[in-house]
């Protein structure tokens, strides 16, 4: 997941970027908010994380412009500033939330999902596609080289975390939780087994294969 971190305080930055990136995000960053909006307007991100007080322009007037060209994009709101009045401001200038100074980075984390979550699952977002592989979510289809593979509930609901991810690292811990939203022993093999059943489906037949083990870190899905 690529993100772009838009805020003016070295320690602050320097804090969620290192978190993020442990994480196995990519993060982008900028400490103003013209260059921020450069980025942001001149790449693809999956999430825009902005302060409001910025040098140069502010990260409302930073909102309202991305929001104009880039409508889609998930933008959560980083600031000091956390009255009512603030907030509201914040969430009208296009912001899909607002996380008020000093925070913990776990909720930073919670509603980053959240947001992401959202935003994959949003109609505009309906067909994932990597190489011919293609997922329809409204639908609840995939093909490969226009071919229906039929898949059990939970191999779907693999298959779309992974394609939301694609090119990204997913350890089997990140699937536990997003997959199966429930907790089990974390020693077990299940993953594994679904991961196969999801390989014979999707690669076994066709070129290039797309699902990926690195050992001891988890699965991508990607071409190669």
């Amino acid at each position: 997941m690529r993100v772009l971190l838009v805020e003016d305080e070295p320690k602050v930055a320097a804090f969620i970027k290192k978190g993020l990136e442990e994480q196995a995000y990519e993060v982008d960053q900028a400490y103003d908010g013209f260059f921020g909006k450069k980025l942001a307007l001149n790449n693809d991100y999956d999430l825009i994380i902005l302060d409001v007080i910025l040098p140069q322009k502010s990260g409302l007037e930073v909102c309202k412009e991305i929001r104009k060209v880039k409508p889609g994009v998930a933008i959560l709101m980083l600031t000091a500033l956390g009255s009512t009045d603030d907030k509201i401001l914040g969430l009208d200038s296009g912001a899909d939330d607002y996380l008020v100074k000093p925070f913990v980075f776990q909720e930073l984390m919670a509603r980053i999902r959240a947001l992401t979550r959202r935003a994959y699952e949003s109609p505009a977002n309906d067909i994932l596609r990597i190489a011919d592989l293609e997922l329809n979510l409204s639908k609840k289809t995939v093909t490969r080289s226009s071919i229906p593979i039929n898949l059990t509930a939970r191999e779907f609901a693999l298959l779309h975390y992974l394609m939301r991810n694609k090119e990204r690292v997913v350890s089997r811990v990140d699937i536990i939780e997003q997959v199966w939203e429930t907790s089990f022993d974390t020693g077990s093999n299940v993953i594994d087994v679904y991961i196969n059943f999801l390989r014979k489906k999707i690669d076994k037949d066709f070129s290039p294969k797309l699902i990926h083990t690195l050992v001891g870190m988890g699965y991508v899905l990607k071409e190669t």
